[in-house]
């Protein structure tokens, strides 16, 4: 079972339709990992597939693809912009477990002011509207988290897994290709003293990200807690933002 497959294809085809796509080093042993969870007769192979892009205006776009059975499937999709521009963070969590279906899909600002978000969380409104009404509000989040989220984050769990291949499937193309759009408009800043605050921002956000990486518990058992944290720490969240921007 590959839950995510028609995502992480959808989004490849995407980029390398409307981007100068080139690939993005991903380092030796985090491409494909093989695991075992669960016990005797319940036993499951689980296995992450890695992927990872750039383009002149997104320094990394890479992907996180865990699939082990009906009870776990995970995509991971993150996009991270240069630090010459200001735009925010793709972010694309889909987690399925035993319990049920974890969504969020967001453009993850840098800033919180009235014109960033009248640049990209405005225009991005409706669609999070439309999908709203049939994606409903997956309930409280980690009040730490807040600054990392815009008005247009779409966090929901769906209890039937149709709605993740139908609506979620949509809500996440239209998401990417409206992202695609403001990284197709985007000029470069620049200000110093702006370009140093988008650094920092994004510094924060890798930061917080890799700290509070949900997947760690879930890497650590199945391939230990030094892979784990080299492969959030040397692959997922880059901790400097300059490395690999050219």
């Amino acid at each position: 079972m590959t839950l995510y497959q028609p995502f992480l294809d959808y989004a490849i085809a995407l980029l390398k339709e409307r981007l100068d796509l080139s690939p993005y080093p991903i380092p030796e042993g985090f491409e494909y990992k093989e695991g075992t969870m669960g016990k005797g007769k319940k036993q499951e192979a689980v296995i992450t597939t890695s992927y990872a892009f750039k383009s002149p205006k997104l320094r990394q776009i890479r992907a996180a693809h865990v699939r082990g059975g009906a009870s776990l499937q995970v995509l991971n999709f993150v996009i991270f912009p240069h630090p010459a521009y200001d735009l925010p963070f793709f972010g694309a969590d889909l987690v399925t477990l035993p319990g049920g279906h974890l969504i969020a899909l967001d453009m993850q600002p840098l800033f919180h002011d009235a014109a960033y978000q009248q640049k990209y969380s405005e225009p991005i409104l409706p669609i999070f509207k439309a999908y709203q009404q049939h994606l409903p509000w997956g309930g409280d989040f980690p009040e730490e988290a807040k600054p990392f989220f815009s008005p247009a984050f779409l966090w929901t769990r769906p209890q039937e897994m149709e709605v993740v291949q139908t609506r979620v499937l949509e809500a996440f193309k239209d998401y990417l290709q409206a992202y695609l759009d403001f990284v197709e408009k985007a000029e470069p800043v620049t200000d110093s003293q702006q370009r140093e605050e988008i650094l920092e921002a994004q510094r924060r956000y890798i930061a917080y990200r890799a700290a509070k990486d949900p997947a760690r518990g879930m890497f650590t058992r199945l391939y230990g807690s030094e892979w784990t944290e080299e492969y959030i720490h040397g692959f997922l969240f880059l901790p400097d933002p300059l490395a690999n921007a050219n």
